[in-house]
């Protein structure tokens, strides 16, 4: 396995896990500009948005993964700031940057929809990235598996699912689906967020049942919030393609 320290510098240490993050950000900023004209927004506009959204996007996502695992915080709440550790929950951080985007737009006389449509797109690619991260980090993964491709993981006996590297593969496809969409077809305002929502809690779902994670009603947290959002975002989609 990849020793998740990428740079020691005397005490410091710079973990392969914010290496990434910083990556997936930075490229999700040249995407989101890219793809502003698309929906006439100016890139100064676009530029004062992504301060807006990184910042949400990473407290919300650390905050409810805090919650998730108070457990692991409580004996060393400092920690808690560590987020390039691992540790982030992407449901918080979808939630985060949907407030966020709620706010700005408002603030700035910018639709909603305009903004969502755009973030989601390199939002996809980022999580992508991040699921590599989670891997070098040897956290999430999955359930014994007698399947080549099985990984071991340090302290861990059994080969397990590289779920990590499942859910990298379905958030790249999410990209991929999503860009072309938003670039090739004129579709109505809203569609690409909600599509995104879509296919995301789908994929989640199915891929949840190979990761060895905390289960409630035999369902683990990740497929719990999926139902839901699938059900509200095919409503949503409905409600978009039929006004009314």
């Amino acid at each position: 396995m990849i020793d998740p320290v990428a740079i020691t510098l005397g005490t410091i240490q710079i973990r392969w896990y914010g290496i990434i993050m910083a990556f997936g950000f930075l490229l999700a900023y040249f995407i989101s500009q890219k793809l502003a004209k698309y929906r006439n927004i100016s890139k100064q506009d676009m530029s004062d948005y992504f301060m807006y959204f990184i910042i949400s996007s990473i407290i919300g996502a650390r905050l409810w993964a805090v919650i998730l695992n108070y457990q692991n915080y409580i004996s060393n709440p400092l920690e808690i700031f560590a987020v390039w550790h691992g540790g982030m929950a992407v449901h918080g951080g979808i939630a985060g940057a949907v407030i966020a985007t709620h706010y700005f737009a408002k603030k700035r006389n910018l639709n909603f929809y305009d903004l969502a449509d755009i973030i989601v797109i390199p939002t996809a690619l980022g999580l992508a990235l991040g699921r590599i991260g989670n891997f070098i980090n040897q956290e999430f993964y999955g359930k014994p598996t007698s399947l080549p491709w099985g990984v071991f993981f340090d302290n861990i006996e059994q080969k397990r699912h590289p779920s990590q590297i499942y859910e990298s593969l379905k958030n790249l496809l999410i990209f991929g689906i999503t860009l072309k969409l938003f670039i090739f077809k004129k579709l109505k305002r809203g569609t690409i967020f909600w599509l995104f929502i879509l296919f995301y809690s789908i994929l989640r779902f199915s891929v949840e049942f190979l990761k060895d994670m905390p289960t409630l009603f035999n369902l683990t947290y990740g497929q719990i919030i999926s139902i839901p959002l699938i059900i509200l975002s095919i409503i949503m989609l409905r409600k978009i393609a039929n006004p009314t």
